[in-house]
């Protein structure tokens, strides 16, 4: 990897299993759709989508009609900047073209690709992620330990979690714990609960639990509803 990263086109299909790096992990999609678990957090890449993955994050994917996305491998500390909740899953406009160009120098096989493509990236991606300093910023308030949350919701399968539940558990009022969800999750409350859910009942899946057992212990009605929720998942995916 040179100084500024590792340029690739990869084509994805089936899912290898979860796993994560040490470095970050950009991905540009250019046909196709790939749908990933980050962090336990659903993102699918599009043509036109990416997303920047953090080391250490564990992830998974899988593209049931197959993917091609431009994908840079990056130790650059600069990236960081990009790899938050709101910024990691949208690409600046200015880095939509570049990727494309980028894939057909990879293609080619022009070497200028390689050696200034992980630079330019980053540029881009960074002037999107600088906030307007005429525009006011957004006001932030309590800290939420998103990962912690999610340890706690993931003990409490066995009732029917609220808006309420969960903001009452970080110390906000239900509409601000709504707002933030969407602000650092990029999705409603409940749209990130049932996502939750749903990985958690992959993850046990893949470990050849019987679906009753999964059900119970995702607190799904009964296992027709789980396999019901699974099914709406991969539809919607």
């Amino acid at each position: 990897m040179g100084p500024n990263g590792l340029l690739s086109l990869r084509h994805y299909g089936a899912s290898p299993g979860s796993h994560s790096h040490d470095h970050f992990q950009i991905l540009l999609g250019l046909s196709g759709a790939l749908d990933l678990e980050v962090a336990g957090r659903g993102v699918r890449v599009e043509p036109g989508g990416g997303c920047v993955i953090a080391p250490g994050d564990r992830h998974d994917f899988e593209s049931t009609r197959g993917s091609v996305c431009l994908v840079l491998d990056s130790a650059h500390a600069d990236w960081a900047q990009c790899a938050s909740p709101r910024r990691a899953t949208t690409p600046p406009a200015d880095a939509l073209p570049l990727a494309h160009y980028l894939a057909s120098a990879l293609r080619q096989g022009r070497p200028m690709a390689q050696a200034h493509g992980p630079a330019l990236l980053l540029e881009a991606w960074l002037t999107s992620a600088r906030p307007d300093a005429s525009a006011p910023g957004p006001t932030r308030g309590r800290t939420i330990d998103w990962a912690a949350l999610q340890q706690w919701a993931a003990q409490q399968w066995h009732r029917e979690l609220t808006v309420a539940d969960l903001a009452a558990q970080v110390h906000l009022s239900p509409s601000q714990f709504a707002a933030r969800c969407r602000d650092d999750q990029g999705m409603g409350a409940m749209a990130w609960l049932r996502g939750l859910r749903l990985a958690q009942a992959r993850v046990l899946r893949s470990t050849g639990m019987a679906v009753a057992e999964v059900a119970q212990r995702t607190g799904y009605r009964s296992p027709s509803a789980l396999t019901a929720a699974l099914r709406r998942a991969e539809h919607n995916a």
